[in-house]
């Protein structure tokens, strides 16, 4: 048989992701993947695993998981920790930002994220890709298991980590920059007075609890449109983009929105800052700000060198009962011996 993560609570806002469904807008099926990819990046290089290998996304609580067939790799990135439970019943903490090797029976148990988290496992999961992709995309059931909603009892398969049973390693946090939501005007931008355009950019923003991964909804100043500009021809849409209907709030679509849409697009968050967003809770306050194509593809080739400085954190991890190298250096016990025989 072979190892996989059997699912023993599902936690809630739970999914399989990878990279994404590129390449499949023509037919209506839409992008999907990690809301916020670095992070999944991460976690997975902390697995061993290639950047956009699937791994678990995590919105609100996390599951309980049971490894079974083999010996399973895990790892987290995002403020999400846990706790692995032994067959024998000994308890070890898996801390954020760190990869720890389950044995057979061994169940981890996830708390609450701040914000969005990953769970990933050497070599990914793999559930059956549909259309390339192994995300899941519950509104048309594609994806991950079956396309539907993990529950208790499904397995997720996995390759069977050959490493050392002990391994163990951990990494610093990888933070996103601050600041105002860069995005770039338009393409509807002349659907809304100059007023509006105006609040859009000097006002503070705020997130609504309406949201899921297709979108959020903002609240702030009513955008106006011009005469007869709430209403378009339905064209493409991506995710970044924000709309803003005919009550002047906007929505700012996320990885699974839809791939046509009808509403004016005042502007498009830029794909370095879309994940940002992921981890706001309702009530916090945004602003953006006015960039050009060519500041957005600086962003992302520096969002690339933070995740490459990242990589260079990792480091074994500390094993129960080990005592850090660096601990024993400044405690000189060499010198301390030897004081003592001088002394004896």
């Amino acid at each position: 048989m072979s190892a996989a993560l059997e699912i023993v609570s599902a936690g809630l806002g739970v999914s399989v992701q990878d990279a994404g469904r590129p390449g499949h807008r023509s037919i209506g099926v839409p992008l999907s993947g990690a809301l916020d990819p670095l992070l999944l990046a991460a976690a997975n290089h902390l697995a061993g695993s290639l950047a956009g290998a699937a791994g678990l996304e995590v919105l609100l609580a996390g599951p309980t998981l049971r490894a079974t067939g083999g010996p399973v790799c895990v790892a987290l990135a995002g403020e999400l920790a846990g706790r692995i439970v032994g067959v024998g019943g000994d308890v070890r903490r898996l801390a954020a930002w760190s990869a720890a090797v389950l044995q057979p029976g061994d169940s981890l148990q996830l708390g609450r994220p701040q914000g969005v988290a990953y769970l990933a496992v050497a070599g990914g999961f793999l559930t059956p890709p549909m259309l390339g992709s192994r995300a899941t995309y519950a509104r048309a059931g594609l994806g991950g298991v079956d396309g539907r909603a993990l529950a208790a009892g499904v397995r997720l398969p996995c390759a069977p980590f050959a490493g050392d049973p002990q391994h163990a390693l951990q990494a610093a946090p990888l933070l996103h920059p601050g600041g105002a939501i860069r995005v770039i005007p338009g393409p509807q931008a002349d659907h809304f007075t100059p007023a509006a355009l105006a609040s859009f950019y000097s006002e503070p923003w705020t997130l609504t609890p309406a949201r899921d991964r297709m979108g959020l909804r903002l609240a702030g100043p009513r955008l106006v449109h011009v005469p007869g500009g709430a209403d378009i021809v339905s064209d493409g849409v991506t995710p970044g983009a924000i709309q803003v209907p005919a009550d002047g709030q906007p929505i700012v679509l996320l990885a699974d929105c839809q791939t046509v849409g009808g509403y004016p697009k005042i502007a498009t968050v830029i794909r370095a800052d879309l994940p940002r967003l992921a981890h706001l809770p309702p009530g916090a306050e945004i602003r953006f700000v006015a960039v050009d194509a060519t500041h957005a593809a600086e962003a992302r080739a520096a969002q690339a060198r933070l995740l490459a400085g990242w990589r260079t954190t990792l480091r074994p991890a500390v094993r129960h009962g080990d005592i850090p190298t660096e601990t024993l250096l400044a405690a000189n016990l060499a010198g301390a011996a030897l004081r003592g025989d001088e002394e004896g």
